[in-house]
């Protein structure tokens, strides 16, 4: 059954319900953070109901044959009744709420707030924190300038000069990536990483976040930074972008269209934050077009439900990855470490870092 460790004084407890399979050593931390805090430990406790309630795509993806403790209805119900706070991961518990009465806080590993758009917790009351700008940015950032160097120096087209097992030595075109251009679309985190290794590179960086405030200093590597209405204007002067925005009611197909149309032909793009931003359609056409040198998805329009569409697996100059950028070999993932920082802050009355905003969607 799921565990409850307490570790408590003479102060009230607070328990703080743990679901995704961090180690002993990360339940530790959170113990560790202060007296009062109990620890649920319910890992592995509710697989049984993601793996009924989540599309078998997104099941074999994230949990996979993992073993899972077996639990009651009735012992999880128990556990969430218990719980002021909750950590999870992906695929979060879709009736999360309705369950916890008492819940007051929920933080998740991951950095998508949209990850939550399936929940009952999406637009509730409850304090709702993420990841955000916390994930392996150094790794993202590497393939975001591994694929620009892939299609600049057309490595792509190796792979069919091998299936040939013949040469042609007149197809490959090969461009400098020193002094192009690169838009990145999310000036976040993940973006301002992207764009101190990409100026590093001899690149110019230019990109758009939802706000911008006059006066304010750039981020290291921007040479021009705009709200995100100058998008096109941005992609007028690019050879290169990437995707690294949230996904909101706002970013929807924000790569669509005329997106495509304000793009320099030759284009290389980008996209590690979710396949819902880029119009899959217009993105097709714009292949159709040779407006796109090539393009990198480590993410794609359904990916938690099917796989690719097939026009993409079929065409040589897209590179499809399964939601792989931020692994590496060395993790500097902070999640863990904001959530022991906000605990401390919540258990001070103090406000809570990386909440998400339901109106703005991250």
């Amino acid at each position: 059954m799921c565990a409850v460790i307490e570790y408590s004084n003479q102060m009230e407890s607070v328990q703080v319900l743990v679901m995704p399979p961090v180690s002993d050593e990360v339940l530790q931390r959170i113990q560790n953070v202060d007296g009062r805090i109990g620890v649920i430990d319910a890992r592995g406790c509710f697989d049984v109901e993601l793996r009924a309630s989540w599309p078998q795509w997104t099941v074999d993806r994230y949990l996979g044959a993992r073993k899972s403790r077996a639990t009651s209805l009735e012992e999880r119900n128990h556990a969430l009744a218990s719980a002021e706070i909750v950590l999870t991961g992906w695929p979060p518990l879709k009736n999360l709420r309705a369950r916890a009465p008492g819940l007051k806080w929920v933080h998740e590993l991951p950095a998508g707030a949209s990850n939550f758009l399936d929940t009952d917790l999406w637009g509730s009351d409850v304090l709702v924190t993420t990841s955000r700008g916390l994930t392996n940015k150094r790794p993202m950032a590497e393939y975001v300038l591994a694929s620009f160097l892939h299609f600049s120096r057309g490595l792509h087209l190796s792979y069919r000069e091998k299936q040939r097992r013949r040469f042609d030595h007149q197809i490959y075109d090969p461009v400098i990536v020193r002094n192009k251009t690169v838009c990145i679309v999310g000036a976040g985190g993940i973006g301002q990483e992207i764009a101190k290794l990409c100026a590093a590179a001899g690149m110019r960086v230019i990109g758009t976040r939802r706000r911008v405030s006059s006066g304010s200093a750039l981020p290291p590597g921007f040479t021009r930074l705009e709200s995100s209405d100058l998008l096109h204007d941005l992609l007028r002067e690019s050879e290169f972008v990437a995707v690294c925005c949230p996904w909101t009611q706002e970013t929807n197909h924000l790569i669509g269209r005329a997106a495509f149309a304000a793009m320099k032909t030759g284009t290389v793009l980008v996209n590690i934050a979710r396949g819902e931003i880029i119009d899959e359609e217009a993105l097709l056409q714009g292949l159709a077009d040779g407006r796109l040198r090539g393009v990198a998805l480590d993410v794609y329009d359904g990916e938690f439900e099917r796989s690719p569409d097939s026009r993409l697996w079929d065409d040589g100059r897209v590179v499809i990855t399964p939601h792989v950028s931020a692994l590496t070999d060395f993790s500097e993932h902070g999640g863990v470490k904001l959530f022991c920082e906000n605990l401390a802050r919540y258990l001070e009355g103090l406000p809570l870092n990386n909440i998400i905003d339901w109106e703005r969607g991250y």
